[in-house]
């Protein structure tokens, strides 16, 4: 068994949205792409077209992964499988509020976060890493046997790309980089072997033109609700 992971995180979202979803978590912020996020879909989708039809594709269930992924199914008529699992890391009483106002008042906080001492775990009832990984890790891992051969592609959030990757790499620390929206961190799985090959690929960001396909396909820019499918927890 050989499976390439794609671990793709979402495109820049419209920051002043106030949309929300409920989840098994709680009530979370569900922001849609903003105009940034569009632009990074398309050259993203640009570049998935090039590869082969991978094995498996998967998703979160917010709104900016599957906008991010949505251009993609619709060139290749692929289906998409959503899985709660791979969904954002719940922050409890930090959900939907900017950094400015969480840290507003709290110069210890602020100085953590400027440190790279606080992250997500510090957020008042929020998710622990351990809580997130014990979740991430098996969706991952069911994911890959269910592909059995070929590449997985996986589009969701920077917080359970940390998780899983951390998990592979033997890092403790909840979030040990910040990948870039729309990036690409791939790992090798052969066997019971799991190997990172790329961490935060956004080629396809800074030279699109390398991606761009001889007979000049390019991929529809729709943001709709598309071809997905509901799956497993």
């Amino acid at each position: 068994m050989k499976v390439r992971i794609l671990l793709i995180r979402h495109g820049t979202v419209d920051f002043e949205s106030q949309d929300f979803r409920e989840t098994t978590r709680g009530r979370q912020w569900d922001p849609p792409l903003g105009e940034a996020g569009e632009e990074q879909m398309r050259r993203l989708t640009a570049r998935l077209l090039l590869m082969e039809p991978p094995a498996g594709v998967l998703v979160s269930p917010f709104r900016r992964c599957r906008q991010t992924l949505e251009p993609y199914l619709i060139e290749t008529g692929l289906t998409a499988q959503v899985d709660d699992d791979l969904g954002e890391v719940f922050v409890g009483k930090w959900e939907g509020m900017r950094f400015e106002d969480i840290v507003s008042g709290d110069e210890e906080l602020a100085r953590r976060f400027r440190e790279q001492e606080a992250m997500f775990s510090m957020a008042p009832g929020g998710e622990t890493g351990e809580q997130l990984r014990a979740r991430v890790v098996p969706a991952v891992e069911r994911a890959i046997q269910r592909a059995g051969e070929g590449a997985l592609v996986i589009v969701t959030h920077g917080g359970v790309i940390n998780a899983y990757l951390g998990h592979v790499m033997g890092i403790d620390q909840d979030m040990f980089f910040l990948p870039d929206n729309a990036s690409i961190s791939t790992v090798l799985a052969e066997g019971r072997s799991r190997r990172v090959k790329f961490l935060n690929d956004v080629r396809h960001l800074t030279d699109p033109a390398v991606f761009t396909s001889p007979e000049g396909t390019g991929a529809r820019a729709g943001t709709k609700e598309g071809p997905v499918r509901a799956g497993p927890s």
